[in-house]
């Protein structure tokens, strides 16, 4: 039984396959497109899944869509109406295309499947529609180990609900309570985002990675100003300050009002007081949903908590809500955004709605989340002579030893093996890869090779077996919780220094430099052998040859452009960084040995930026 998930039109959208029960394939329609956060219909990302698991229309049992779009269009009707006059500029110009996006929802996803094959038209298959935190929900549920849980959505908006609580037990999913428009722990953040000069939905890790480097000086006075919190932990938000229910904008006037500070525009210099609003933004939400967690483990209990949404990539947040130690056991969606609502979405039909039981397994179900196209030596070497490349081929042995030493040499290596990641985070297949000893390592990476801000910080990815000799954390294979880096061997955390700002960025924070961050943190990945054999292996010769366990692991690709999806995508990539090797399959290139010179396009962008 061939069930398909999808989620489009808003952001990031998506396809994923269930088949029997079992999670096949994943993928964003912006890896196919090149499109960042593409919100269109998956129309690429569907047809390359029909085509490699040789599906056709009649063999797809239900098409399930992530959230509903009557209710959708009601919540955008009855928030105007509540708000009028104010907006109505607004409400002018976009609700021609609501009404007609939403009504005729129905019409335009068939209108694309007959393009994707004319088959479709006659295929009766069922097109059924699933409510958006409840495809949340779903995605962190059903493939966690858990076989009871509390599960978590936040976000910013669906139909209705920004935030929704659900228990788990066996195969079904009882909703319990919800939190509603425009009370928004996702619209908080982004207004903060919008505020401090990075991009509504794209550049909240921007804010969260430039947190660590203010004080929350602000904390106080945003928990009393933006939220009214109650008894049993839901809040509200005080929309004086917010313009986005009905306006055309995150924030209104009085949001910078009330800091003395007037909205930053992208580009311009990031000063000690945007740090330390980064810094109380990111404590404010701290403190609202560990007030949250508190409260429904006094009312629901259990031992275990799953959460999705976009709220719960927010990793620091996750660590949080760890080291509070109401819940022995967390399991956060790694695609924990709208993109996962697709594979909720599937998920949710096949168990509560067909009543399948699930395939408990002991770590979960989402194959490392490696579950988008991969390519054969042959397909792989037809796009490398396509694009002109120079290569040689390699046995695995031969490969992971040339590697391993370039990397311990100061090389920058883009990988790209097997299946495609699904989520926002490269976990090893198609990742950029450096040596995490290097102190100058970070700031190369950030202005040589992503083109991007050079506070970001850089994820480490780690042993697992060897993880606890460098890291507080033991397991988190897809870099969703922080770790304290250690000095080495359990010798405790490092010290923290008086340097303020970007000053900390010079300081030698660690043996480990190039991954950590300024409150001697890190984005941790541990990588398992039964996970990714071959990333395992090149982690375990880089370890032989230094000592030392741990590469950078950072997306393969460049401010502004999704993560590689084919292999002709990665040498473009490839010819227009300064990244000296790449790998693709049994292909290894050298930038040195390229016919074609450096397409400059990536590097000038972000200059005039």
């Amino acid at each position: 039984m061939n069930i398909i998930g999808i989620s489009a039109f808003y952001h990031d959208s998506a396809v994923a396959l269930i088949r029997n029960g079992e999670i096949c394939f994943a993928a964003q329609e912006e890896r196919y497109t090149r499109i960042k956060h593409d919100a269109s219909f998956p129309s690429f990302a569907l047809k390359d899944c029909l085509q490699r698991f040789h599906l056709c229309a009649h063999e797809i049992d239900a098409l399930v869509f992530y959230e509903k779009p009557f209710i959708k269009l009601e919540r955008l009707l009855e928030t105007y109406l509540n708000h009028a006059p104010h907006g109505f500029a607004s409400f002018q110009k976009a609700f021609p295309l609501w009404s007609k996006e939403k009504v005729f929802q129905r019409q335009r996803i068939h209108k694309y499947l007959y393009k994707i094959d004319p088959s479709f038209e006659s295929s009766k298959v069922k097109l059924l529609f699933c409510e958006h935190h409840l495809s949340h929900g779903a995605s962190c549920f059903y493939p966690s180990p858990f076989r009871e849980a509390l599960v978590l959505t936040m976000d910013g908006v669906g139909e209705w609900a920004t935030t929704s609580v659900q228990r788990g037990v066996g195969n079904q999913l009882l909703k319990e309570k919800e939190i509603h428009f425009p009370h928004s722990l996702g619209l908080f953040y982004s207004a903060f985002t919008d505020y401090l000069g990075f991009k509504v939905n794209s550049g909240e890790y921007k804010l969260m990675g430039l947190a660590p480097y203010g004080k929350p000086v602000y904390k106080q006075k945003i928990l009393d100003h933006f939220f009214k919190i109650f008894d049993d932990g839901s809040f509200h938000l005080n929309q004086k300050y917010f313009d986005y229910a009905t306006g055309l904008k995150m924030i209104r006037p009085s949001f910078s009002k009330l800091f003395g500070l007037p909205m930053r525009m992208g580009g311009e210099p990031i000063t000690s007081d945007h740090m330390d609003i980064a810094a109380s933004a990111q404590a404010a939400l701290e403190s609202v949903v560990l007030h949250m967690t508190e409260k429904l483990h006094q009312t629901y209990g259990g031992e275990q908590l799953c959460l999705a949404g976009g709220v719960a990539l927010n990793c620091v947040l996750n660590s949080k809500i760890q080291k509070q130690g109401l819940y022995k056991k967390i399991w956060v969606q790694p695609a924990a955004g709208d993109a996962g609502g697709a594979l909720g979405a599937a998920l949710y039909y096949w168990h509560q709605t067909l009543d399948k039981q699930r395939v408990f397994i002991q770590e979960d179900s989402m194959k490392g989340v490696f579950l988008g196209p991969s390519f054969s030596p042959q397909e792989i070497q037809r796009e490398l002579e396509e694009n002109g490349a120079v290569y040689t081929q390699h046995s695995e042995d031969e490969l992971v030893q040339i590697v391993a030493r370039s990397l311990s040499e100061g090389s920058c290596v883009g990988w790209f093996q097997g299946a495609m990641e699904y989520g926002p985070r490269a976990l090893g297949n198609r990742s950029i890869l450096a040596d995490a000893r290097d102190p100058q390592m970070q700031k190369n990476l950030n202005l040589k090779i992503k083109y991007r801000e050079g506070f970001r910080p850089f994820a480490p990815a780690v042993l697992e077996e060897k993880a606890k000799d460098w890291f507080s954390l033991t397991s988190s294979p897809y870099m969703l919780f922080i770790a304290d880096v250690l000095i080495k061997a359990g010798q405790g955390p490092l010290v923290k220094s008086d340097a303020q700002g970007f000053d900390q960025l010079k300081e030698m924070r660690s043996p480990l430099p190039a991954v950590t961050h300024v409150d001697h943190s890190a984005r941790l990945q541990t990588v398992s052998q039964q996970t990714n054999p071959l990333f395992h292996k090149l982690l375990s010769q880089f370890d032989q040859i230094t000592g030392v366990p741990v590469l950078v692991n950072t997306s393969f690709n460049v401010r502004g452009e999704p993560i590689v999806c084919r292999p002709a995508d990665a040498y473009r990539c490839f010819m227009g960084t300064e990244l000296d090797l790449l790998v693709v399959g049994p292909f290894l290139l050298k930038k040195s040995e390229q016919k074609k010179s450096v397409d400059p396009k990536f590097k000038e962008s972000f200059e005039r930026d």
